[in-house]
C-alpha cells in the first residue's frame, strides 16, 4: 500500500504550498491520533525549508518532544535555509548522486523494455549530462527518442543536447600535440556554433578519460598544465569575456605549454652536462700530449696575434661571447675577472659552445661553484638548447733563473760633520769611521780637505734633508 501511495498511515504535505502556521496546526491536529495498522504514523514534508519562520516555531515543539508511534521526514534541497533549532533536533542524511555506469545500466534496460534501438555511446552522454540524477537522466532519454525516431545515437543526442562529438575532441588533441596551427584555427570556426564554455568542459571530461585509462598519447603532467589552462579560461568567461577569443587563447597556450620542461628534466639536463665536462677533461689530458717547452719558445709571437685577429673577423659569435662576459661582469665582477682570466672563445657551431680552461685550484672551484649561473647566461646568449664543451688546458710555468746577488763592498769614511739641528742650542758630534791601517794610499784612506767637504754629494744631501742652522767641521784629534 505505501508503494501505490494511498497507506493511510503515510501523510504527505508540500510545504512550498502549505507553509503558513494554519497549515502546520493541522499538521500538528493529525499526530494525537495513532496509526490505524501500521507500526508508526509517518509524516513526509517537502520542501520544508519553504516553511515560514512561524510555522517552524509551532512545529519545533512537537519535533523536540513526539508521541512515541509518530515519524516526521524532512525533505530539503537547500538544508543551510533551515533554522539551527530545526537541524539540531533532527538527523541528517544525505542522498549522494546515483553513479554514472548504474544510471547508464538503468537506461539501457529500459530502453530494451522498450524495444528502442540506441548506440552505448549516445546513453553514456546522456547519463553523463543528468549529473547523477536518474529523473534528469530520463527526461533526457524521452527527448533523445523522440527527436531521433525510436533511434538514439550519438549524432542525435550530440546534436539535441548543443555538444560536440567526442571524436572532434580526439582530432583536436591530436593537432595540439603536433602543433598544427592551420588545423587548430579550422576548428575554432568550426566551433563557433557552439558555446567555449562546454568545448572547454568536454574537452576536460574527454582528458580525464585518457588519464585513468594510461592512454601513450599524453602524460599526466601535460594533462595537469592543460587542466590549468582550462580553469583560467573559465574564469575569464564567467568574467563575460568573449567565448570564441577564450577559446582561441586556452587552446593557443596548451600548444605553448607543451614548450615547459619539469624541473626533474631541467635537473637531470645540467648533471649530465656537468659529468659531460668532467669526462671531456680527463680524456684531453690523456689523449693530447705535452707540447714541448722549445716549441712554445720558438713560436713567433707575431704569427699568433696575426691568427687571433682573423678569428675576430670571421667569427661572428665572438661578439656574443663578449656579451656573456659583460652579463658576468653585471652579476659578479670577481667571477666575471675569473672567467675572462681562465676561459678563451673557441668556435660554436651546431648549438656547442667549445671553449678553452685554465682555471686551476681557487679559480677552478670558483668556476665550479657558480656553474649554474654561467650556464643560464651562455643559453640566454647563444641559445636555450647550447651545449658546453670544455676544452682543459695546463699552464706551462716557466722558472725563473737564480740570480747571484752582487756583494757590496762596504763605504768607508773617515770624516766627521758635526750638525746643529734649528731646534738644539747646543752642538752635536758624529764620529766618523776610522781609517784601516793597511788602507795605504787608496782614496779611501787620504783624508779629506775641509774646504771642498761640504760640496760631497752625501754632505750636500744630509744637508737638504735635515735643514740645520749651523754646520761644523771638526777635525780628528
Amino acid at each position: 500500500m505505501a508503494s501505490q501511495s494511498n497507506h493511510m498511515d503515510i501523510i504527505e504535505m508540500d510545504a512550498a504550498s502549505n507553509r503558513g502556521i494554519d497549515d502546520i496546526k493541522d499538521l500538528i491536529e493529525h499526530t494525537k491520533y495513532k496509526p490505524s495498522s501500521a507500526r508508526y504514523k509517518i509524516f513526509i514534508i517537502d520542501e520544508v525549508h519553504m516553511l515560514t519562520n512561524q510555522a517552524f516555531n509551532a512545529l519545533l515543539k512537537t519535533l523536540e518532544e513526539p508521541p512515541s508511534f509518530v515519524k516526521f521526514i524532512l525533505a530539503t534541497t537547500d538544508p543551510l535555509k533551515l533554522p539551527a533549532t530545526i537541524l539540531s533536533r533532527t538527523q541528517h542524511f544525505r542522498f549522494k548522486k546515483i553513479p554514472q555506469n548504474l544510471v547508464l545500466q538503468h537506461l539501457e534496460h529500459i530502453l530494451t523494455l522498450e524495444g528502442v534501438g540506441f548506440e552505448k555511446e549516445a546513453l553514456d552522454i546522456l547519463a553523463r549530462s543528468g549529473a547523477g540524477s536518474l529523473r534528469d537522466s530520463l527526461t533526457l532519454a524521452d527527448q533523445a527518442i523522440v527527436y531521433s525516431k525510436n533511434f538514439v545515437d550519438m549524432q542525435t543526442v550530440t546534436k539535441m543536447l548543443g555538444i560536440i562529438e567526442p571524436s572532434h575532441l580526439n582530432r583536436l588533441l591530436q593537432d595540439i600535440l603536433q602543433k598544427d596551427t592551420d588545423k587548430i584555427i579550422d576548428f575554432i570556426h568550426m566551433a563557433s556554433d557552439y558555446e567555449a564554455e562546454m568545448i572547454l568542459d568536454e574537452f576536460t571530461l574527454y582528458l580525464k578519460e585518457l588519464l585513468l585509462s594510461r592512454s601513450d598519447m599524453i602524460t599526466a603532467m601535460t594533462i595537469e598544465r592543460f587542466f590549468r589552462v582550462i580553469a583560467d579560461s573559465k574564469s575569464l568567461l564567467s568574467l563575460g569575456s568573449d567565448g570564441e577569443f577564450v577559446l582561441s587563447l586556452a587552446l593557443f597556450k596548451m600548444m605553448e605549454a607543451l614548450e615547459i620542461k619539469d624541473i626533474d628534466t631541467m635537473i637531470r639536463g645540467l648533471e649530465n652536462e656537468l659529468k659531460g665536462i668532467e669526462v671531456s677533461q680527463i680524456v684531453l689530458e690523456k689523449s693530447i700530449p705535452k707540447p714541448p717547452i722549445e716549441t712554445l719558445i720558438e713560436a713567433p709571437v707575431k704569427e699568433e696575434i696575426v691568427e687571433v685577429v682573423k678569428v675576430a673577423q670571421i667569427d661572428p659569435y665572438i661578439k656574443t661571447f663578449a656579451t656573456l662576459l659583460e652579463k658576468l661582469y653585471d652579476r659578479d665582477y670577481d667571477l666575471g675577472e675569473c672567467f675572462k682570466r681562465n676561459i678563451t672563445f673557441k668556435h660554436f657551431e651546431s648549438h656547442k659552445l667549445t671553449w678553452e680552461s685554465t682555471a686551476k685550484d681557487e679559480d677552478k672551484k670558483s668556476l665550479r661553484t657558480h656553474w649554474g649561473l654561467i650556464n643560464m647566461f651562455v643559453k640566454d646568449c647563444f641559445g636555450y638548447e647550447t651545449k658546453i664543451i670544455n676544452i682543459s688546458q695546463k699552464i706551462i710555468e716557466e722558472v725563473p733563473k737564480e740570480v747571484e746577488p752582487i756583494p757590496q763592498q762596504p763605504i768607508q769614511s773617515n770624516i766627521q760633520v758635526n750638525i746643529e739641528p734649528s731646534l738644539q742650542d747646543q752642538d752635536s758630534e758624529m764620529k766618523s769611521s776610522c781609517i784601516a791601517p793597511s788602507a795605504g794610499d787608496t782614496e779611501a784612506a787620504q783624508e779629506k780637505d775641509p774646504s771642498t767637504l761640504l760640496d760631497e754629494p752625501m754632505i750636500r744631501e744630509a744637508i737638504a734633508l735635515l735643514d740645520p742652522k749651523k754646520v761644523r767641521i771638526k777635525r780628528n784629534s
